[in-house]
């Protein structure tokens, strides 16, 4: 699902300079693995996450907890990219970080997530044929996400980062009546 939380500038900095390093070690994508499991944790062990952004715990007992957790399951260089983001008090936007890094390396790799909302679900012929349009129409490869929204009617909602693009039927009626609102009455006798 995209996410609707922006990452700060701060959590992007850090993203991008890690993007860079995976990139220079032809790692982008296994390294995005990487933090997607350990992103996995984070949701599912909110103890951990808050004990990464708790300040009376020394930046040095973090990183031996670190160290002893994640030591041999991850790369060299997302082990020392932890220690570097706790070595600058910023654990507590590694959720965010992790965010900004999906997203960065998405739009390198040339993809863009999109929402698609439908009154029912699509049949997966359909939905690839939704897919497809979108990433021929934004020149990308579209990463497509299908949600049931009962106050769509017909037709089909797109999200695609902070754009909605409304083709629903409901939409469709709004501004048909909308224009029989204000189009002019003619006198016919």
């Amino acid at each position: 699902m995209a996410r609707q939380q922006k990452a700060s500038p701060t959590a992007v900095a850090y993203a991008r300079s890690l993007l860079e390093l995976a990139t220079e070690q032809r790692t982008p994508e296994p390294t995005g693995q990487e933090l997607a499991g350990i992103q996995q944790i984070l949701r599912d062990q909110p103890a951990f996450r808050q004990y990464l952004a708790d300040p009376s715990i020394t930046s040095g007992e973090r990183r031996a907890a670190l160290d002893r957790i994640f030591r041999g399951n991850v790369s060299q260089l997302v082990l020392n990219f932890l220690g570097v983001v706790n070595d600058h008090d910023r654990l507590g936007l590694l959720s965010q970080i992790i965010d900004a890094y999906e997203d960065l390396l998405d739009e390198q790799l040339g993809k863009v997530e999109v929402d698609v909302y439908v009154a029912q679900k699509l049949p997966a012929d359909q939905l690839e044929q939704v897919r497809q349009r979108v990433s021929a129409a934004l020149k990308k490869d579209a990463i497509v996400h299908q949600y049931v929204d009962d106050s769509v009617i017909g037709g089909l909602i797109l999200r695609v980062g902070d754009k909605l693009i409304d083709a629903s039927a409901r939409s469709q009626l709004r501004a048909l009546r909308e224009k029989l609102m204000i189009a002019p009455v003619s006198e016919t006798i």
